[in-house]
């Protein structure tokens, strides 16, 4: 179990991390929340009715990692697509789609972002300083969103654009001030992956 999830009897998953590791993943997460921030007028509205339609931004964000986790639709900027037909058609289309939906998609990266702080909170140490995080299929999904989250994040602020580049860093020498940063990569990877794989059994 030690640096990968597990499924664990009756659904859900379970990873076994250490004092550093836990320390690692919730500064994470928290960097990733004050990244995000907070939601429309900065509290949470007492009328649900006023957050459903509340509109967000139509321009895209400025930093790089937030125009990654918050892409553009209809092929602009830091979407998956090709940007094909008129600029100008597309820009609007994009605005448009970024002010109905960019709020609700912060909303759910916030979401995550909190249950793994959460999670990490409520671990009881053992002995060794370490502990066994136990978290159900809701929290398991919470956590999978957040830690892609957190790859495409740190990913982006390596300049990670494809699988070619993610073989360099591999090679990069200890003396690199980057090797810290790489490291959280690779290993926030090998979590993802063992979580996709525990999910996919049950």
């Amino acid at each position: 179990m030690p640096g990968h999830f597990e499924p664990i009897p009756g659904g859900g998953a379970a990873v076994a991390l250490d004092e550093v590791e836990i320390s690692i993943i919730r500064s994470l997460a928290v960097q990733l929340l004050e990244l995000i921030g907070p939601g429309p007028g900065g509290e949470p509205s007492d009328d649900p009715l006023a957050e459903l339609f509340a509109e967000g931004p139509s321009e895209p964000p400025a930093d790089p990692v937030m125009m990654r986790l918050l892409p553009d639709a209809y092929g602009g900027p830091g979407s998956e697509q090709g940007a094909v037909g008129d600029p100008e058609e597309l820009r609007a289309y994009s605005a448009e789609f970024r002010r109905f939906t960019e709020n609700d998609l912060r909303a759910k990266k916030r979401d995550d972002a909190l249950v793994v702080i959460r999670s990490l909170d409520s671990m009881t140490a053992s002995g060794d300083g370490g502990a066994v995080l136990k978290l159900s299929v809701e929290e398991s999904r919470h956590w999978l969103g957040s830690l892609n989250d957190l790859r495409l994040a740190i990913g982006t602020r390596l300049d990670v654009s494809d699988e070619e580049d993610a073989d360099l860093l591999y090679r990069l020498p200890d003396s690199d001030p980057r090797k810290p940063m790489v490291m959280a990569y690779l290993w926030l990877g090998g979590l993802q992956e063992t979580l996709v794989g525990t999910l996919l059994e049950q």
